[in-house]
C-alpha cells in the first residue's frame, strides 16, 4: 500500500475522511513531523527519504519542484495533485484506490491530477 504525505495546506476534511474509511492507511501531515512552513523542495526531499507520495493541491510550485527533482536524476516517490475544486468525497475514492492498487514505486518520477 503506498504511504502518503499531506502537504501543508491540504484539505483536512480530505485527510480526515482517508483515515476514517481505512484506518491503517499510512499518511502524515507534514506539519506533524516538524515540516510546518517548509519549502516545497524540503517537503519533496524528506517524502523521497520516507518513501512516500505527496498529496496537495499545490499546482502552481510545487509541481515545478517535483519535475525538477525528476531532470535533476533525484528521487520522487511521486505527487498526485487533487484539484482544490474536487469534492471531497471523490478526492479520497481516488486516493483510496491508488492507495489500496498501487505497487510500491509505481509512482515514482510521475505527477498525477485527481480526480481520476
Amino acid at each position: 500500500m503506498l504511504r502518503f504525505a499531506a502537504d501543508e495546506n491540504f484539505n483536512r476534511d480530505i485527510v480526515r475522511g482517508l483515515v476514517r474509511r481505512k484506518p491503517d492507511l499510512d499518511i502524515v501531515r507534514v506539519q506533524d513531523v516538524g515540516l510546518a512552513g517548509a519549502d516545497d523542495p524540503t517537503v519533496l526531499e524528506w517524502a523521497a527519504v520516507q518513501g512516500r507520495v505527496v498529496i496537495t493541491h499545490d499546482v502552481s510550485t510545487l509541481t515545478k519542484h517535483a519535475y525538477d527533482r525528476v531532470a535533476a536524476g533525484r528521487p520522487m516517490p511521486g505527487v498526485f495533485e487533487v484539484v482544490s475544486g474536487a469534492s471531497v468525497g471523490s478526492a479520497i475514492d481516488d486516493l483510496l484506490l491508488l492507495a489500496e492498487c498501487s505497487h510500491e514505486g509505481e509512482w515514482e518520477g510521475q505527477v498525477r491530477y485527481l480526480p481520476l
